[in-house]
């Protein structure tokens, strides 16, 4: 599999599937998080679970790919009580995720956009 290929099953594994294997099939065992709100390791990932919302959805749409880094620009549904756009970023290590940033921000529908254009790529 590709890093790309290996971010697309393991983000629909993790967050829409809710499989806690996931973690250690995917996440290197020293997963680095610079996300503030959450913990580095695979117990960050482990106790995320619980808490996400039901209705979770992950929607990626632009994925660059480029020697051992991965970014996808995304819309996801449930991380808040309304849709957010996220940018997020993926370093591999050994075939694994070993380090994780991301950028988001809440979505602003085109319709309220001073230029008239969606957020998302679909």
């Amino acid at each position: 599999m590709t890093n790309k290929e290996i971010v697309l099953k393991a983000m629909n594994e993790l967050f829409h599937e809710k499989d806690s294997k996931a973690i250690a099939l995917y996440w290197h065992e020293t997963y680095k998080q610079h996300n503030p709100a959450m913990t580095d390791g695979h117990q960050g990932l482990k106790d995320l679970l619980p808490v996400l919302d039901a209705n979770f959805k992950w929607h990626p749409g632009i994925i660059v790919e480029q020697d051992d880094i991965v970014i996808t620009h995304s819309q996801v549904h449930g991380w808040g009580p309304v849709p957010v756009i996220v940018v997020d970023i993926f370093r591999f290590e050994d075939g694994k995720i070993a380090e994780h940033w991301d950028v988001v921000q809440e979505e602003v529908p085109a319709s309220k956009s001073a230029s008239g254009n969606a957020m998302t790529s679909f």
